[in-house]
């Protein structure tokens, strides 16, 4: 079982002839990844029964429309749960590094058990702005990971938007590890937030869409199935 929790380039592209990173694209491939991620359950620790992921971003990074996405998936229809929108104000919850949980806060439990705990973080970041990310945003983004390097939670980042970055893309998501534009964001953000290029999923949320697409619906497990691994790690690690 999963739980997911909310908190708050233009010009011509080119191809690379051989993927910078491989990946399978036919329906049966996504067909068994998501049977995999449907049976999941957190490894040999019978207490916990879910894998808690936080996801982390700024406003409008996509944080709503991914989970929109990852419940359309396992609906196997286009569903939009979580209100999203781009209104100037973050309308899922929001987090500031710099205001601490109190007894106070909503949902504030003063000593959680490791099922009640965070396992796994996402940073949600749009890949299209990449490049125009201001100093302030890029020290909120790094104020939230020493909190999270603090804790010892593993990290991944869903890079948002890589339709885009690249016309290629925009027209076919199966380019992704084809796209020299897409490598690039991904080594930025990778230098940016000092983690493995391994570490940093492109993916493609639903928005305009009226159905399934394979090639999206991959994106996104391949992340979710790193995000899964992650967690049963650290879940293991809190023996």
């Amino acid at each position: 079982m999963l739980h997911l929790k909310v908190f708050t380039n233009n010009g011509q592209q080119s191809a690379v002839e051989k993927p910078w990173r491989d990946q399978k694209w036919n329906e049966e491939y996504m067909s068994v990844m998501r049977q995999s991620l449907e049976t999941y359950k957190p490894n040999r620790r019978p207490n916990v029964g879910t894998a808690n992921i936080l996801l982390l971003g700024q406003i409008g990074a996509g944080k709503s429309s991914f989970f929109n996405t990852v419940n359309s998936i396992f609906r196997g229809k286009i569903t939009s749960q979580a209100c999203i929108g781009s209104f100037g104000h973050s309308v899922t919850l929001k987090f500031n590094p710099m205001v601490p949980f109190t007894y106070h806060t909503p949902g504030y439990i003063k000593n959680p058990a490791l099922e009640n705990k965070i396992h796994c973080v996402a940073f949600v970041i749009d890949g299209s702005t990449v490049d125009e990310m201001s100093d302030k945003i890029l020290k909120q983004l790094k104020d939230l990971q020493i909190t999270v390097n603090q804790r010892g939670l593993p990290q991944i980042v869903l890079l948002t938007k890589v339709d885009k970055i690249c016309p290629d893309v925009n027209a076919d998501v199966t380019k992704t590890f084809t796209s020299s534009a897409v490598c690039s964001a991904v080594e930025k953000v990778a230098n940016i937030m000092g983690l493995p290029r391994a570490r940093v999923f492109p993916v493609k949320n639903y928005e305009n869409e009226t159905g399934l697409v394979v090639g999206i619906n991959i994106l996104v497990l391949e992340a979710m199935k790193r995000c899964l691994d992650l967690a049963d790690d650290f879940i293991e690690e809190q023996v």
